[in-house]
């Protein structure tokens, strides 16, 4: 087609370009759109390569996106409808220039993108692989686990940061890395900076997504008011879709059904703004709280 162009990703230009395709995309390419953003907000995405992250436009119109998330040789694919004549450049792009050699990379599809599947099969990729993640129908599924008594919900206004720091390094077991980083000057004369030490978590961890809904996160506190559990909410309205990410529980909290409880809240509150499904993760325990169904990821490598 020859208005067709190409360009690579830029971080400070492209982001909301790429989400808007990602969600107008969704139900055909099954690419949810938090799933770039979260990565690319977050500390353990490898960036140095998001440069070979290349869009595919139709005028002013994006059509199709290739990008890695984590591992960084994993690639994935968005292809708008009615463009499937691009399938066979977008493969030969990800195959010749994305990060890693014919050994390391896996490109990923969604069930949805046969044209793409087709294409990667005459450039001699074959399915290596299959990776599940549960998700939940809110309209025929439920979720319904009460919280413990001795815990208390966190109004999602009021988060203490700080706080909320510190759950998530024990509760993704960064404790065996060392002890949560004190963010009190090491001066002893010199007074604890609030802001300072907010900017410096989230340089460390992570930095706010452009569209995460931090209204509908659910954070659990002990009687002593400490965050034990952790399950962040992306509202994809367009989509009706409740994306989770991330969930986490202190160590020495877990077992105790806090993050049943959490999800459980989740669902409720999401059910009533209309969400139709709601993202869990590849462990059984989804399935044994009351997660439906299966969403596969097809890996495919060079024979």
């Amino acid at each position: 087609m020859k208005n067709i162009t190409t360009k690579q990703f830029q971080l400070l230009t492209d982001h909301q370009t790429v989400w808007d395709l990602l969600v107008a995309c969704y139900a055909k390419n099954g690419v949810k759109a938090p799933f770039f953003e979260y990565a690319l907000t977050s500390a353990w995405m490898d960036k140095r390569y998001l440069y070979l992250d290349r869009l595919w436009f139709d005028k002013d119109r994006a059509v199709g996106f290739v990008f890695y998330e984590a591992p960084c040789t994993d690639i994935h694919f968005c292809l708008r409808h009615g463009y499937e004549m691009l399938a066979d450049e977008m493969i030969e792009y990800a195959s010749m220039h994305m990060p890693g050699n014919d050994e390391e990379k896996a490109l990923i599809f969604r069930p949805e993108q046969k044209a793409l599947m087709e294409a990667a099969e005459k450039s001699g990729y074959r399915q290596n692989f299959v990776c599940e993640n549960y998700v939940i129908d809110l309209g025929s599924a439920t979720l319904n686990t009460p919280l413990p008594d001795g815990y208390h919900f966190v109004d999602p206004a009021r988060v203490d940061p700080v706080k909320l720091a510190v759950c998530t390094w024990k509760g993704f077991d960064h404790e065996d890395e060392g002890a949560f980083e004190d963010w009190e000057a090491a001066d002893p004369g010199t007074p604890w900076n609030p802001q300072k030490a907010y900017q410096g978590i989230i340089s460390n961890l992570m930095a706010p997504p452009p569209h995460a809904t931090y209204g509908y996160d659910v954070i659990i506190a002990n009687e002593q008011d400490e965050y034990v559990c952790y399950s962040g909410m992306w509202w994809v309205p367009e989509n009706k879709l409740a994306y989770m990410e991330p969930l986490c529980t202190v160590p020495a909290y877990r077992g105790r059904g806090l993050a049943s409880a959490a999800l459980s809240r989740h669902y409720s509150k999401m059910k009533e703004l209309g969400a139709e499904c709601m993202t869990g993760g590849e462990d059984d325990f989804y399935r044994r709280i009351g997660y439906n169904r299966k969403e596969p990821l097809f890996g495919w490598k060079k024979a």
